[in-house]
């Protein structure tokens, strides 16, 4: 099936399930995260159609003249992370060593904002400040004050990590810096020093299992055992007679649905981040290889666009972390006020 009918078809699906959220301002958020990053997708993937048809052409046209068979170059981004070391039979890659940088500068920028906290914030002290309470206000209009309360230090961990590691990720020399060889294409890297946390898939799932984990206790501790299952297979709304025994056993089934959907919810997460941060990283690669000589300067507006994906990850994995958090722990009847607290 054509990738960019995938999109439309999925965008479509995605129209239809926003439809449905009532929370006031929430839809029109994700319906313009859903057209962004859509249009991202559909432009990465044209652009790499074109770029691998110029590469084969400009192959085929190098065999033809020369007569012999050039040496096969490999283009993109390997899928998986390379180990660089190993310390103890415990492999280290080159994705755990900046996952590690990014998790080390943020903690010391958090010990040097709050090393001497002033009445009146300035400096460092003034911009953590500026992003906990727009995060807080952000997520308190969301799923409400008092689920803010209890879950605000990992969606706001989850989301400051993950732009950094993306940013991050950006730096000139991450993926090109490292081990390799001289081709006839020119110099080629087998094993870069650092490559983007979240390149990684198995960062990404890591994250996804922790939040599953953080869900499942966030839901028995708001609703309890039994209100967990009550909000997954119980009938909603009031039937009596044969209309009740229907209902009951259709939303059964649906709460069969739902479970397997719950399941699949860190693996939709993880490849979501991934697939995006991965595919972001082979553009800029495609792009700079592109025109010798010229690379630097076509991959500049791209750059850009990746530097406003990387925002726009974050933003997502944390408001569908959030979401997926309400919509469990929600009590019956207090939805509309934490909507509008």
């Amino acid at each position: 099936m054509n990738p960019l009918r995938q999109i439309r078809s999925g965008m479509s699906i995605i129209v239809l399930n926003l439809a449905q959220i009532r929370v006031p301002g929430l839809r029109t958020i994700l319906l313009l995260l859903s057209f962004a990053i859509v249009l991202a997708l559909t432009t990465r993937i044209m652009l790499a159609t074109d770029t691998a048809s110029q590469h084969g052409t400009a192959a085929n046209a190098q065999q033809t003249t020369s007569g012999q068979a050039p040496e096969p170059e490999a283009h993109g981004i390997s899928q998986k992370a390379i180990e660089v070391a190993r310390f103890r039979n415990f492999p280290i890659t080159n994705s755990m060593i900046l996952s590690w940088v990014v998790a080390l500068g943020l903690i010391l920028f958090a010990q040097l904002a709050t090393r001497n906290m002033q009445q009146v914030p300035s400096g460092a002290q003034n911009f953590l400040e500026w992003i906990v309470e727009g995060l807080h206000n952000f997520l308190a209009g969301i799923i409400g004050p008092h689920l803010v309360d209890r879950t605000f230090w990992f969606f706001a961990t989850i989301f400051i990590f993950i732009l950094s590691a993306n940013w991050m990720g950006l730096i000139p020399g991450m993926g090109s810096i490292g081990w390799g060889h001289q081709t006839s294409h020119g110099f080629k890297i087998d094993q870069p020093l650092l490559r983007g946390s979240n390149a990684d898939v198995n960062m990404t799932f890591a994250m996804a299992l922790v939040y599953f984990a953080c869900w499942l206790v966030w839901a028995l501790q708001e609703i309890g055992l039994r209100g967990f299952f009550k909000e997954i297979f119980a009938p909603k709304g009031e039937s009596t007679g044969a209309l009740k025994i229907l209902m009951a056993i259709v939303f059964f089934v649906a709460g069969c649905l739902e479970v397997v959907s719950i399941l699949f919810r860190p693996i939709s997460l993880s490849f979501r981040l991934y697939g995006n941060v991965y595919a972001g990283e082979n553009l800029l690669e495609a792009m700079s290889r592109l025109v010798p000589g010229f690379g630097w300067l076509i991959a500049i507006p791209f750059y850009f666009m990746e530097v406003l994906m990387g925002l726009v990850q974050a933003l997502v994995f944390m408001l569908l972390t959030a979401v997926f958090t309400m919509l469990i722990c929600q009590h019956e009847g207090e939805a509309p006020e934490a909507a509008h607290a």
